[in-house]
């Protein structure tokens, strides 16, 4: 039987750059004993040959990169010429040995606000401002974070045309996967009335608890994007006109339906700022401005 299909395999990361590491390929034909093995190093598209091609051009191709998650796909093979194939692989948080973070001057001015207002944040009382941003005790974690959801909240637009991010006035706590601000109380009117608009929906805010400095407030309503991928939420606490937000992103799955990532290779925390940050870049085409060293 010929094997006359080519397969050409365009390997790249959330950015677009080829992966510039060996990266291990099998395909495996889903009804015929064909099997085929090749470890390529990926500085550019490269060819895979002696395929078989339609109409038994089934394959499934695993993908497994040393610094990314792996992938694994099906593609069926055209009868002649070369069938393309792009995979975008999330990087594996564990991979990662060091973060790029854009200059504080970069930020969007809403966030270089924030941040000049927040000279109360926990365990960096009395710096604010690009001071803050800074800090060499503020970890890659927490400063990935505040960036993934600065990107997000800049992104969001009300009813009114302002961004969430407009609303924040200043930062009270820094966390990996969330942060706690306190916010105009005009942003929870304006995310309940956008429901109506369909860009928020109600959800339960249960799960969601302020730290214990915040004595008195009382739940005040939680809502989520419809993204089905890294959805924004907005868990509200109100003590008179005082309102303080719990905001995170919600991975939602994202990395094993975006990225097509092999189930048993899924890390355990979907909302690990690495992880959301790939779901962002690649799902919703906003980027948070920092990149990895693999």
């Amino acid at each position: 039987m010929a094997q006359n299909g080519k397969l050409e395999l365009e390997l790249v990361d959330v950015h677009g750059n080829f992966l510039g590491e060996k990266v291990d390929v099998i395909l495996r034909h889903r009804v015929l004993g064909h099997f085929l093995r090749i470890s390529r190093n990926v500085s550019a598209r490269f060819t895979v040959p002696s395929l078989h091609g339609d109409p038994q051009g089934q394959y499934l191709v695993n993908i497994d990169p040393p610094s990314y998650l792996p992938v694994r796909q099906f593609i069926n093979i055209k009868s002649s010429g070369t069938t393309p194939l792009r995979t975008v692989f999330p990087v594996d948080r564990n991979k990662v040995r060091g973060v790029n973070f854009p200059k504080y001057a970069s930020l969007p001015q809403d966030a270089r606000n924030l941040l000049g207002r927040s000279d109360k944040v926990l365990a960096f009382a009395g710096k604010s401002g690009e001071t803050l941003y800074e800090d060499k005790d503020l970890d890659n974690l927490r400063r990935a974070g505040m960036l993934n959801i600065i990107a997000k909240t800049n992104a969001t637009l009300l009813s009114k045309g302002r961004t969430v991010l407009s609303y924040l006035e200043e930062l009270r706590e820094l966390r990996g996967d969330r942060f706690f601000v306190v916010a105009s109380k005009e942003l929870r009117e304006e995310t309940k009335h956008s429901v109506g608009d369909g860009l928020f929906k109600s959800v339960s805010g249960s799960l969601h608890h302020l730290p214990t400095e915040f004595v008195g407030f009382t739940p005040a309503g939680s809502f989520k994007t419809p993204d089905r991928y890294g959805n924004l939420q907005l868990t509200f606490f109100m003590k008179g006109d005082e309102c303080v937000a719990d905001i995170d992103i919600d991975d939602a799955s994202g990395l094993e339906h975006v990225f097509q990532v092999i189930e048993n290779a899924l890390p355990g925390n979907s909302t690990h700022p690495y992880s959301i940050h790939e779901i962002l870049i690649a799902h919703q085409k906003l980027d948070p401005g920092y990149t990895f060293v693999v």
